[in-house]
C-alpha cells in the first residue's frame, strides 16, 4: 500500500431509510462529553475519540427484556410488540418502491431478536461500502458514557467484498427496565481498518522484553527523552505531546492548490 495516497473516499454509506440520520465525523470533544483538561492536553484520548464516524439510531425506540422474551416500542407506536424480526415502520413499502424488481420484498428488519437470551440485532437503516482492501471496525463510540442497560458487541467487516446493511449486535443487560435508544446520541462508531493492520501475521509478530535488565540502550534512551528530561525541566511547555503530534498532522496535511 503506497502510504501517501489514500482513496478518496475510503467509505461510503448509503442511506437506505431516507429520513434516518446521516453519519458524521466522529468528535474530539465526544459531543461535549469530555472534561475539559482531557480534551485540550490528552492528544492520545482526543484521536481514539476522532477515529471514525458516529451513526445514530434511525428512529427514536425503546427495548425491554424480561429474561426470555424482548419487547418494543418506538415514538409515535400505540403500543408494546413482542420482537422476534421487526421491519422499521412503514419501510417495507418505501424499500419495494426503490428496489429493483427482482429485489422487491427483501427489505432488511430493523429489529430483529436473535437466538441467544437478550441479544438483538439492529439495522442502522445504511449500507456501507469501503475502498478496495478497506474494512470497517463497528464498535460502542469511543469514550462515550454508556448506558448501564445495554452493551454492544464489536465486529470487523470487510465492506469492500460485503456489500449490505450496516448491523450492530446489542446485548440486554438489565431486565424489566425500559432501555430507550435516542436519534441524538451515536449508537456506533465505524472506524476504517486496512486488511493488512489486522492481518494475522502483523498480530503474530510481536516480542516482549521480560526484565528491564535486558532492554536495550536506544528504549532507556527514548524513556529518558520522553519522561525523564521534560519533568526536568522547571519551564517545560505544557502537553508538549499533544502540540507535537498536531505540528506533525499539520505538516503532513497536503496542500491543494486554489
Amino acid at each position: 500500500m503506497d502510504g501517501t495516497r489514500q482513496p478518496n473516499p475510503v467509505i461510503t454509506f448509503y442511506r437506505a431509510m431516507p429520513d434516518c440520520r446521516a453519519p458524521i465525523r466522529a468528535d474530539t470533544s465526544v459531543l461535549g462529553t469530555l472534561p475539559s483538561r482531557g480534551f485540550q492536553y490528552c492528544e492520545a484520548l482526543r484521536s481514539a475519540s476522532s477515529f471514525g464516524w458516529y451513526v445514530f439510531p434511525p428512529i427514536d425506540f425503546t427495548l425491554q427484556w424480561d429474561g426470555s422474551q424482548v419487547i418494543w416500542t418506538y415514538r409515535g407506536a400505540r403500543s408494546w410488540y413482542a420482537l422476534t424480526s421487526a421491519q422499521f415502520p412503514g419501510y417495507a413499502k418505501q424499500f419495494d418502491r426503490a428496489a429493483p424488481a427482482r429485489l422487491r420484498g427483501f427489505a432488511p428488519p430493523f429489529l430483529t431478536a436473535l437466538a441467544e437470551p437478550g441479544i438483538v440485532q439492529l439495522w442502522t437503516g445504511f449500507f456501507v461500502e469501503t475502498a478496495q482492501d478497506w474494512s470497517v471496525l463497528v464498535r460502542p463510540p469511543a469514550n462515550l458514557p454508556r448506558s448501564l442497560g445495554f452493551d454492544l458487541y464489536e465486529g470487523i467487516v470487510e465492506t469492500d467484498r460485503w456489500f449490505g446493511p450496516l448491523f450492530t449486535n446489542v446485548r440486554l443487560i438489565k431486565t424489566d427496565v425500559p432501555i430507550h435508544f435516542s436519534t441524538e446520541t451515536p449508537l456506533v462508531q465505524v472506524q476504517p481498518l486496512h486488511r493488512s493492520t489486522y492481518a494475522d501475521e502483523v498480530s503474530n509478530r510481536f516480542d516482549v522484553c521480560a526484565d528491564p535488565r535486558a532492554f536495550p540502550a536506544a528504549a532507556w534512551e527514548r524513556y529518558e527523552q520522553t519522561i525523564v528530561k521534560p519533568n526536568q525541566d522547571p519551564a517545560r511547555p505544557v502537553a508538549a505531546y499533544s502540540a507535537a503530534v498536531r505540528r506533525r498532522r499539520k505538516s503532513a496535511c497536503p496542500v491543494h492548490a486554489g
